[in-house]
């Protein structure tokens, strides 16, 4: 007896020296971390701030960051079966505790313990989330946690539960760019909070654990199985009753997605804007009420990317089909269920046989019927439910693929069908340079339960596509200030965020070659009619191989005057005119187009475009042609202002052309603004003279397919790289200069050159955007002559003397004139002896 009381004493005296101990630790981590803990009192005026938007110059929304997807709610505004849920699925007793739940806080500790200072669940109460997201970092530490207790332990003083609660709903990430409960029933609903159902706001409950995880248009199995946990919770702590239990877990998935639309899709621009925000405005740019206004024009900017995204498309066709891109995809919700994995869902399946039972009697009614389907088609409609469109290119699944007709389904459970006119395409991909035999039925081109593509054609009508193997670009700007109009960076913003106008850094190709003959034509050195051998040249490259360029034909012209050279793209010509200007001589001209000088090779390889440099670079050096000269540079924000009074932040002012600004004038005015005058880098004449040779590109030369846009004021160069690896077009008049790029990712060949994969992107974009506008060409400067010449040799032809070409001449810059020449066969034939032309005979 008296052991045993000794040993009761004992124990409570145990007992007391751990809770003291306990309150001794919890009094020492409060002393230590309370001096650097944030106030809590922010919070009670804490505002939920404005996102960042992103407009086109006449005000069109092309984008929105941060917690934008959000519309806060008062506490009387939660549906009670929402804090239920809520209450179910993250924190029981939140309205009996203090701010800490020491059970979650155990499980922690243990956690703790097993992983060596990393906690992966955290036992968070809903106080300690609020914590967490409003005032701490997100890093899973020791210490983090630490600061988390003692300021939810704060907050209980300070702030009501329903405030706290209110603060929690608010903030939550939901997935889908969804901040918040109400954001959230939009989004997955498209209604308001008071209007979801039981089974609806259980399913959004479940969502603050793992959005992406859990989330009804991703993983609706796995949602399914969450939801039916949370509801099978709220059931067993008598929130709901045994009837709503039982209706709300048979359920079926009814979230779809209702995401905010833009006014104009300019995703690679948006981007670019939202990386300028926060490089300016830091975290701030998320939440203080910024709005950027771009350059963008809100008519061209949508033919930019219909133009880019319908060239890439049938430069795809042209290659081959290369096969559906998911197969044996199951029909139903309750197949697919089946085999879907369990990780992550251990908590939930282990609280009861009843959770998956459930979960799988609710797939089971989510069955979905189409008519002309035969039998359950519901996870088919999840699929293409979160299968991203990209582009025009829109999901599908093969429902049947017999004979020469394939039926598909769409999203919204359309029905189409593909005939053989829309599938014969589909020759099996080899390689670029390769495809295989013509299919000779549907069912060799894809099966039952395939993920394809598919594209609606002009007259309505669909046909089999696939997203583009080959990326690009397509850049639009104003030629006179710089100021960049359209910029498409890729296929699809959603398929790859990388943006190629400008990121991609590739070789640039023949479209390089007119700054080599500007140099020229500049230096006064050279002209237009000046005579080039296009014959074989052999080098060292500054290694130990010989360099042996050569045309891309294969063959040699032999003397060449430089318009032909141009127009007919001669290597070899270009080459020898590099040569004979010098190299750091043409560099240090070529810097006043925007190249950057080290950017630059140091090798004749550059007459050649071996600079790798972007799209964006590239159409602002083009720019500078087609004003005639003067340095203008690429830019896209117009201002930044801030809050609902606009108030100006920052504003743009660039340099801009004046063709008619006399000498020395240094700002001109335009539209009530007063701009700096760019300086001139070239001699208008030689750039008038430049532009007049490439239009001969166009009307017989590399491009003339631009012809069909019957147009006489639009000029241009081709571009193509070693192997195909790039595909260019820059071209302009004198309203607009566009480059349109074709490659692929990995630097592999395209198999096509610049006229074949480029320029038809170009001229689509251009044909519309120049569409009912007049036609317009500089006025030609008072030095540019024409003059007569010789055709073989490029001189002057005398007063009088028949025959020749006409020619444009900067007027004191003229070729040497044509000697007389002597036909010693003409003069034995004459008898008259030394008299050296025919004019003597006569």
């Amino acid at each position: 007896m008296k052991l045993l009381k000794t040993l009761v004493v004992s124990l409570l005296w145990l007992l007391v020296s751990l809770s003291a101990a306990g309150v001794l630790g919890v009094v020492g981590a409060a002393l230590y971390f309370a001096p650097g803990l944030p106030d809590v009192r922010q919070l009670q005026d804490f505002e939920l701030q404005t996102p960042l938007r992103i407009f086109t110059r006449d005000g069109k929304l092309i984008g929105e960051f941060g917690e934008e997807r959000r519309t806060p709610v008062g506490y009387e505004e939660i549906p009670q079966p929402l804090i239920g849920a809520l209450l179910a699925a993250e924190d029981a007793t939140y309205f009996d505790h203090r701010g800490v739940d020491p059970k979650g806080l155990a499980r922690a500790a243990v956690e703790l313990v097993a992983s060596g200072g990393d906690i992966q669940s955290g036992g968070s109460t809903i106080t300690m989330q609020v914590a967490r997201n409003y005032l701490l970092t997100l890093d899973r530490t020791f210490t983090r946690k630490i600061r988390e207790i003692l300021l939810a332990l704060q907050m209980e003083q300070i702030l009501t539960k329903q405030e706290i609660l209110e603060l929690y709903v608010n903030k939550i990430y939901l997935g889908n760019r969804a901040y918040g409960i109400a954001a959230a029933a939009e989004v997955y609903y498209d209604r308001p909070l008071a209007e979801l159902t039981l089974a609806e706001t259980a399913m959004i409950a479940g969502l603050p654990k793992a959005p992406s995880a859990f989330n009804p248009l991703a993983n609706a199995e796995r949602a399914l199985i969450r939801r039916n946990w949370i509801l099978f919770r709220m059931r067993e702590l008598e929130i709901i009753d045994q009837a709503a239990y039982e209706q709300a877990v048979q359920a079926p998935v009814t979230a779809s997605r209702h995401l905010a639309q833009l006014e104009v899709e300019a995703d690679y621009v948006a981007e670019m804007a939202r990386q300028f925000a926060v490089e300016h405005y830091g975290d701030r740019a998320y939440t203080g009420g910024y709005r950027i206004h771009t350059t963008l024009d809100s008519e061209l900017q949508p033919l930019a990317g219909q133009a880019l995204a319908g060239g890439l498309i049938e430069y795809d066709t042209r290659h081959g089909w290369r096969g559906p891109e998911q197969t044996d995809i199951p029909r139903s919700l309750a197949e697919a269920q089946e085999q879907t994995g369990r990780e992550g869902l251990e908590e939930e399946l282990a609280e009861s046989p009843e959770i998956m039972q459930t979960a799988r009697r609710a797939a089971e009614r989510s069955q979905t019927e189409v008519e002309g389907i035969e039998g359950d088609v519901s996870n088919w409609l999840q699929v293409l439910e979160r299968t991203p469109a990209y582009g025009p290119l829109q999901p599908a699944i093969v429902v049947e693929s017999e004979g020469r007709e394939m039926q598909v389904l769409a999203r919204g459970g359309d029905l189409h069908t593909l005939d053989w006119a829309g599938l014969e395409w589909a020759r099996p991909y080899r390689s670029a340079r390769s495809r295989g035999a013509t299919p000779g039925s549907a069912g060799e081109i894809a099966s039952r339960g395939d993920l394809v593509r598919i594209l609606q054609q002009e007259d309505g009508s669909w046909r089999l596509s696939q997203r583009p193997e080959a990326e690009g670009s397509l850049v639009a700007m104003a030629p006179d200030t710089g100021a960049i109009l359209a910029l498409q960076g890729g296929f699809d913003f959603d398929a790859s965020k990388f943006n190629r106008a400008t990121q991609a850094r590739r070789q640039s190709g023949s479209i390089f070659k007119p700054f080599i003959y500007l140099a020229a034509l500049d230096s006064g050195e050279m002209n237009p009619a000046s005579v080039v051998n296009d014959a074989p040249v052999v080098m060292q490259d500054g290694s130990d191989e010989l360099w042996r360029p050569a045309n891309s034909s294969g063959d040699f012209l032999g003397p060449t005057r430089l318009r032909d050279a141009l127009a007919r793209s001669r290597n070899l010509v270009t080459i020898r005119v590099l040569q004979s200007l010098g190299l750091e001589r043409t560099i240090e001209f070529l810097q006043g187009f925007g190249f950057a000088g080290d950017q630059l090779p140091r090798g004749l390889s550059l007459a050649l475009g071996s600079a790798s440099l972007t799209p964006l670079e590239m159409t602002n050096a083009y720019a500078v042609l087609a004003n005639g000269g003067f340095q203008v540079s690429p830019w896209f924000i117009e201002r930044v202002t801030r809050g609902d009074d606009a108030t100006v932040v920052e504003e743009a002012s660039p340099r801009v052309a004046c063709r008619d600004c006399r000498d020395g004038q240094e700002t001109v005015e335009r539209d009530g603004e007063t701009y700096e005058v760019a300086p001139r880098v070239a001699d208008p004449a030689a750039v008038y003279i430049l532009r007049d040779m490439l239009r001969d590109v166009v009307e017989r030369g590399t491009a003339r397919k631009a012809l069909e846009l019957d147009r006489s004021d639009i000029v241009g160069k081709t571009g193509t790289t070693n192997d195909q690896r790039d595909a260019w077009f820059a071209g302009f008049n004198s309203e607009l200069v566009t480059t349109a790029w074709v490659g692929k990712d990995d630097n592999s060949s395209t198999a096509e050159y610049g006229a074949q994969a480029a320029l038809p992107i170009w001229m689509e974009f251009m044909g519309r955007a120049l569409e009912d506008q007049p036609e317009r060409w500089p006025e030609r400067p008072e030095r540019v002559v024409t003059e007569r010449v010789d055709p073989d040799t490029g001189r002057l032809l005398r007063e009088g003397q028949g025959g020749g070409i006409e020619e444009l001449f900067m007027a004191d810059h003229l070729p040497d004139v044509q000697p007389r020449r002597v036909d010693r066969e003409v003069e034995r034939e004459s008898g008259s002896q030394g008299t050296g032309v025919y004019e003597a005979i006569f």
